[in-house]
């Protein structure tokens, strides 16, 4: 799992550890068994990798120059 969260380095992923527990992040490094997501806010989530049960990867959005009315 470990490898496969570092092909994710820089990427903007969701972590889903069950229950309703979803966090949203760049992977910012993958080190002892833990992930490290930063948040827009610049705020670090730590999450145990063995807690991990869904990954997606976030979609960035389109953003189209105009007005919106």
């Amino acid at each position: 799992m470990e490898e496969f969260l570092k092909q994710l380095m820089g990427k903007e992923i969701d972590v889903s550890c069950g229950a309703g527990a979803t966090v949203r992040g760049d992977v910012v490094d993958v080190n002892d068994g833990v992930l490290y997501l930063r948040d827009e806010q610049e705020r670090v989530a730590y999450i145990a990798i063995e807690k991990i049960a869904v990954i997606w990867e976030v979609k960035p959005s389109s953003v189209r120059p105009g007005f919106v009315g």
